[in-house]
């Protein structure tokens, strides 16, 4: 019996269009698969849009169980191996560094080697790293292996989301890379729940060996879910006019400007004049969601300890009630971008996330610093949900994954490597992280009016109707 998803049919059962044709000798053995088969057509939903749903959607989920532990446990972290918030920011700023790396170096193999395989390794690899932390006997050992933990998971940013994107409706293509992206505050709700629960009961170590079973999830990547119909025809695409070329054929008009553009060295083809304008957009947007994430995301336990006397327990309880609203902004979010377009998903959210935000750094009482916390988490949170659909929807396929890793990498270098000291140093110079934060509300408006003045509308195109 087939189920209704977003007002369409959901069932198992694989397509069979013979509609389906391939476009050269790599899509015709995948369509040997019925999996990729499933995929390969945009008119109804199947099991196997939801394996990869899925997948996505649990690697995000462990991406911001990591990231949050990471967080709330630093006050215990630089307790135990003695290092002041100098040394501690310099172990972070390392760490983000080495994963800077990783953010790049994942998805540009995966434009080369496709993205399912790469997605279920670098997954594997993070399972692998996360014990290392949890048994790291220094604060040296404690910084190289989070690095690595980092340099697999980033990884998943790209790939995951450009697998999704690839492989769903165009119709749904918002909707549903920002449900995906919203698992990543259930991620940081269970951490609430491990600093709560487990951290006080068996000490910090232990939150970093439950996500370790994140292993199980490359093996469910590799079995159920397909490759990209899109990444196969852009190599089967090359592959005809290649032969072409070296046999002499004369490539029509459309070939020929395409292949002088793909054959160029991935980093240069986003600087080429018809897509320095898209680079620029995407990687501001990534850059400005990092500026915000890494002060307040990074610094708000430290900030509560701090400014207002809350113990582990207690930011632990908050954070697992941020990371549930935060859901539901991402989740609407991508409700309305489907809906209403790109463009206003992103002021909604940024607006109402700058307002809360606002409030609760001036909240003085622990009422309003709840109910102002999980208000501004709807918008702060739900705007990466629109964040991350952009940054796949803007790079064509060819590029695609160059284009995401340099946006994030770039972004991840200004807002994890750089930004921290201004944070920082704000902090010393006033005591508080309190003016460090009300920057950010600054940051989000500024972003919000590029995107809504700037910005394409991609609502709803097919991905070679956006770029080629």
């Amino acid at each position: 019996m087939s189920t209704t998803t977003f007002g369409v049919a959901r069932g198992p059962t694989p397509i069979t269009d013979p509609a389906l044709t391939a476009g050269g000798p790599l899509e015709e053995r995948h369509l040997g698969s019925p999996a990729y088969r499933n995929v390969a057509q945009q008119q109804k939903l199947t099991g196997t849009h939801w394996h990869i749903a899925w997948a996505n959607g649990l690697g995000w989920g462990f991406d911001g169980m990591d990231g949050a532990i990471f967080a709330l446990v630093a006050p215990m972290v630089m307790a135990e191996f003695a290092v002041g918030l100098p040394e501690y920011r310099t172990g972070v700023q390392i760490a983000m560094l080495v994963g800077i790396i990783g953010l790049y170096l994942w998805p540009w193999l995966a434009d080369r080697y496709g993205r399912r395989n790469l997605l279920a390794i670098n997954i594997a690899m993070f399972s692998l790293m996360m014990p290392l932390v949890a048994f790291a006997p220094s604060w040296g050992f404690f910084v190289a292996a989070y690095a690595m933990c980092r340099f697999a998971l980033n990884g998943e940013w790209a790939i995951g989301s450009m697998l999704v994107a690839e492989t769903w409706p165009a119709r749904l293509r918002g909707r549903i890379v920002c449900a995906d992206r919203a698992a990543w505050g259930v991620g940081a709700a269970l951490a609430g729940t491990i600093t709560a629960f487990v951290v006080g009961n068996w000490g910090w170590r232990a939150a970093f060996i439950l996500p370790g079973v994140v292993a199980l999830l490359a093996i469910y990547v590799r079995l159920l879910c397909p490759e990209s119909p899109y990444w196969v025809r852009t190599m089967d695409r090359k592959r005809r006019i290649r032969e072409h070329l070296s046999h002499g054929t004369r490539l029509n008009e459309d070939d020929s400007a395409w292949i002088s553009k793909a054959d160029k060295v991935g980093v240069r083809q986003l600087f080429l004049p018809d897509m320095r304008r898209n680079t620029a957009l995407a990687t501001f947007v990534a850059t400005t969601n990092l500026i915000a994430f890494s002060t307040v995301g990074l610094w708000m336990p430290l900030f509560l300890k701090e400014a207002h006397g809350w113990s582990a327990a207690e930011y632990g309880s908050f954070y697992i009630a941020w990371g549930l609203i935060g859901v539901l902004g991402i989740a609407g979010a991508g409700w309305i971008i489907d809906r209403f377009g790109r463009r206003l998903g992103f002021l909604l959210m940024l607006l109402e996330g700058a307002l809360f935000l606002t409030l609760w750094v001036y909240a003085d009482t622990k009422p309003m610093l709840w109910t102002y916390g999980l208000l501004w988490s709807i918008g702060f949170l739900g705007v990466w949900g629109p964040a991350t659909t952009y940054t796949t929807e803007i790079y064509p396929t060819r590029i695609r994954g160059t284009g995401n890793g340099f946006s994030w990498a770039v972004a991840f270098f200004i807002g994890y490597v750089l930004w921290p000291f201004v944070a920082v140093w704000l902090r010393e110079s006033t005591g508080s992280f309190a003016a460090a934060f009300l920057l950010i509300p600054v940051v989000m408006l500024l972003q919000g009016a590029v995107v809504w003045f700037y910005s394409p509308e991609n609502a709803g195109k097919d991905l070679d109707g956006i770029h080629v």
